[in-house]
């Protein structure tokens, strides 16, 4: 999830572990808590972009990183706060839940998370957006009213454990709300006699009512949109695997990594001579029908007799129309 949600929820496990012992202190060490995990990002600057993306919500988002980290960090808060009524093993149980409770949320996102790393297993339940401001708002609303209530105060406590409480029955909901899409996604599939070997869905950015399919046709892949104010079939536009394109690229390491990574939901498309490695599992760039930009793609450049990978940037005035177009797609076909 995002920076700003990670540390709503942070801190409102740290509040939830501790508050009543030292107050908002308890909220600040658990916001840093739900931070920490992010910080694998700076990998990008220090690595190749294929390594960029393995370690991404990979080890500090494991079980194993929280475990061992946890007691550290209550150490370094310990020593900080050593004039406090909070023992080392209250701090240290705060940053536990802290880390911990970051990569759970991720595991629910797109992307995923590698939860039980060193274990090769990548979590992603793909039912919420990796912003989704009716998760987030409402939790933060809760959060600062629970944040100007003094510690021993009944109602701060209320206001945190509401805010937890409305978030995570979002959450359930949009489980719930994926295995609908999921099922008109199917009915829409068979009405249209399209024959399939599997159907990925996952919500549309911001929100838990436009959804979208990835779905395998065995040459090929169909994208699809299914909101829930729908009143028409859901449309699929055909993309080609074209992977036969990779030639003798198809067992370079750095492109077995990436079909890895994507757990083949990718497609290859050549463009002037220039071959691209196209990420299906993060969509397009717009929801126009012949549309062949995905959201994520990475170029591959044959240099020296080693691959470059890059990734291809993302313009914002593209960002603006495709939100734009969502907006509209949301409420129906």
């Amino acid at each position: 999830m995002d920076s700003l949600t990670q540390i709503v929820l942070g801190a409102a496990v740290g509040e939830a572990v501790l508050g009543k012992k030292v107050g908002n202190k308890a909220m600040l060490y658990g916001a840093i808590a739900g931070t920490i995990p992010d910080l694998d990002v700076l990998a990008n600057y220090v690595t190749d972009t294929v390594t960029a993306i393995e370690w991404h919500r990979g080890f500090t988002h494991s079980i194993f990183f929280s475990i061992i980290f946890a007691p550290i960090f209550g150490w370094l808060v310990f020593e900080l706060e050593r004039k406090g009524p909070a023992t080392w093993k209250d701090w240290s149980w705060l940053m536990f839940w802290g880390l911990f409770t970051h990569p759970i949320l991720d595991a629910f996102t797109t992307w995923g998370t590698q939860l039980f790393w060193p274990f090769d297993l990548r979590v992603a339940f793909q039912n919420i957006f990796v912003i989704d401001p009716l998760y987030t708002l409402p939790f933060l609303i809760f959060l600062i009213l629970a944040m100007r209530q003094k510690r021993n105060i009944d109602l701060r406590w209320r206001y945190n454990t509401w805010g937890l409480t409305l978030s995570s029955l979002y959450l359930g909901l949009s489980l719930v709300l994926k295995g609908v899409a999921y099922k008109k996604i199917a009915n829409s599939l068979d009405a249209q006699g399209i024959s399939y070997l599997e159907i990925d869905t996952r919500p549309s950015p911001f929100n838990t009512v436009l959804w979208s399919a990835n779905v395998d046709t065995g040459d090929a892949y169909l994208i699809g949109n299914y909101s829930f104010f729908d009143n028409r079939p859901v449309q699929f536009s055909r993309y080609p695997k074209n992977h036969e394109l990779l030639g003798s690229l198809a067992g370079n390491d750095k492109v077995l990594r990436l079909k890895k990574i994507t757990e083949g939901w990718f497609t290859i498309n050549e463009k002037n001579g220039q071959l691209f490695f196209n990420d299906l599992r993060f969509g397009l760039m717009s929801l126009e029908p012949d549309e062949q930009q995905f959201a994520f793609n990475y170029k591959l450049v044959p240099k020296d007799g080693d691959l470059l990978v890059e990734e291809t940037p993302k313009l914002k005035r593209d960002a603006k129309k495709l939100l734009m177009a969502l907006w509209i797609r949301m409420w129906g076909n």
